[in-house]
């Protein structure tokens, strides 16, 4: 497997630290592989992620976003009985995971059907972000609004 220094990154750009961090977390291997989930583009500027969370309920899981991470915890609780399980397939262990949101993304709601938690994500932004036009006016009208000004 090859490895990358990204160390040069950190020294010589500025401002782009949190993308240098991101490419370091990804070539990681310890990245949370529990519970399962997608990620869908459902339309323009709208995104979905869908997580696995089979056997927690709404008030076992929380969703929280600080600074353009969203982090998803769920924390079992536990049984007051004890049950003697022939086989265990379904996992019903804590969890955390966390998502590094792009700038603008925002958090709109979540709901949980059917052991499926759906957080939905849309891209808004800012007028004075977006691209616009720029008319281009007629060259000599600009002359002589100079020379009438002059005079």
């Amino acid at each position: 497997m090859r490895t990358f220094d990204l160390s040069p990154l950190y020294r010589t750009a500025i401002g782009f630290d949190r993308l240098a961090q991101m490419f370091d977390n990804a070539q990681r291997n310890d990245q949370p592989s529990y519970p399962p989930y997608n990620i869908a583009l459902v339309a323009e500027d709208k995104y979905r992620i869908t997580m696995a969370v089979a056997g927690f309920s709404r008030s076992e899981i929380e969703i929280e976003t600080e600074n353009e991470t969203l982090k998803v915890v769920g924390r079992k609780q536990k049984e007051d009985q004890q049950v003697n399980f022939l086989h265990r397939g379904i996992a019903a262990r804590d969890f955390e995971q966390r998502f590094q949101l792009a700038n603008h993304i925002k958090v709109t709601g979540a709901s949980l059907e059917n052991g499926l938690l759906n957080i939905e994500l849309v891209r808004e932004v800012p007028e004075a972000l977006k691209p616009r036009k720029i008319d281009i006016g007629a060259g000599d009208s600009n002359v002589q609004r100079l020379e009438k000004v002059a005079a």
